[in-house]
């Protein structure tokens, strides 16, 4: 779609954001037909947040020392 000034947003904005939620389409806002916004629908995960994070945290035994020999700059 093409973009819109933000004067015809703010007179249209509800029929803007409908038309978003409907097709999913994001639309720019500019300013002075400078791009400054861009609006699209939120796509949420149907996932369970704890399956997402599944795998993602490692296990320090040692809080201490370097995960690998050339993390830390020697002393």
């Amino acid at each position: 779609m093409e973009p819109i000034s933000k004067t015809e947003f703010k007179s249209r904005a509800l029929e803007i954001l409908r038309n978003i939620e409907q097709s999913g389409e994001p639309r720019t806002i500019t300013d002075h037909g400078r791009p400054t916004l861009e609006i699209k629908k939120l796509r949420q995960r149907q996932e369970s947040p704890l399956k997402v994070l599944k795998g993602t945290v490692i296990k320090f035994e040692d809080a201490t020392s370097p995960i690998v020999e050339d993390d830390w700059e020697n002393a």
